[in-house]
């Protein structure tokens, strides 16, 4: 990875875990499903990350690929995320996704916020 990759990453075990859960939710047979990440107001340090599947593609939204899954964001959430990587844990001290974010000043105990 390097920092003219302007790009979003997903880790083997985020993968392994997206691809569960788009399993567990009934979409993972329907290609025109995708993995929506985005930043919004909130939490401990100013800004949160959200997650989710969506089917429906904006006109500002950026399309990435990485290790064969389709990553979605808007640009207002890209200038946030530039060369993310969205990691999954499941170890004792905490289970879940997280970010590995270079553009983050500082994050909140929890991981689910960050400021910029």
């Amino acid at each position: 990875m390097t920092a003219t990759d302007n790009t979003i990453f997903i880790s083997d075990k985020a993968k392994a875990k997206v691809i569960n859960l788009m399993t567990d939710a009934g979409v993972i047979d329907d290609p025109s499903y995708f993995l929506r990440v985005s930043v919004v107001g909130g939490g401990c340090s100013g800004l949160s990350y959200k997650m989710d599947f969506d089917n429906e593609t904006k006109p500002m939204d950026q399309v990435f690929e990485d290790k064969g899954v389709k990553i979605v964001c808007d640009l207002k959430s890209f200038l946030y995320l530039v060369n993310t990587e969205l990691e999954f844990s499941d170890g004792l001290n905490g289970k879940g996704f997280y970010f590995n974010n270079p553009n983050a000043s500082r994050s909140c105990g929890c991981g689910e916020s960050f400021a910029v």
